[in-house]
């Protein structure tokens, strides 16, 4: 019996549910360099060249405590709009400022309940796998200039650890990110 892969690719996929996200997750040997490809990649966002659904940095530090940065702080949002509606319904009421109290705390609960993008225990868990000193990028990428892309971040070099991508285009990405750090050795070792 022939396997699924024979009968779809990511392509086809795409083709038949073109809002589907393509999945990255990149890891590199300290705390910061994930954060510094994150700002690259606002950066492109900001030139039209990629846009992200969610982008998140997992810090694993030297005592293997894993902290996820989000992009989105959802407890902040929510409070901020329940605060907002809050208010509305206590002008109903006559008493704005009861409102607004009450619908901060409901906001706030709620963004604090609410997970979005990128599963927060499934990027906690995969972290976790790493050395001590090390970060993670997870991106979940919804539109792309692939090859514009991947020459800025491949400057960083990294290691794919998962992707939604097909076997070709992850080994390709992977190729591009090794292509760097061998031209970053060897020119440390010209210059020794």
């Amino acid at each position: 019996m022939p396997s699924v892969s024979h009968f779809f690719t990511l392509d086809d996929l795409k083709a038949r549910y073109p809002n589907m996200s393509t999945f990255v997750a990149i890891a590199y040997d300290d705390q910061s360099k994930a954060d510094e490809v994150r700002l690259e990649l606002i950066k492109l966002q900001s030139d039209y060249l990629i846009e992200m659904e969610d982008v998140v940095v997992a810090v694993k530090d030297e005592n293997g405590k894993v902290k996820l940065h989000q992009t989105v702080n959802l407890t902040a949002t929510g409070a901020l709009s329940g605060g907002f509606f809050g208010m509305l319904i206590g002008m109903l009421f006559f008493n704005p400022f009861l409102g607004l109290a009450i619908g901060a705390s409901a906001g706030a609960i709620s963004g604090a309940l609410t997970d979005v993008g990128i599963n927060d225990q499934f990027m906690k868990d995969l972290a976790n796998n790493l050395k001590a000193n090390s970060s993670v990028l997870f991106v979940l990428i919804h539109k792309v200039t692939a090859d514009k892309v991947v020459e800025d971040v491949s400057q960083y070099g990294g290691t794919v650890l998962k992707t939604s991508l097909n076997h070709q285009d992850e080994e390709k990405l992977q190729a591009a990110l090794d292509a760097h750090a061998t031209a970053s050795e060897a020119g440390d070792a010209s210059q020794a």
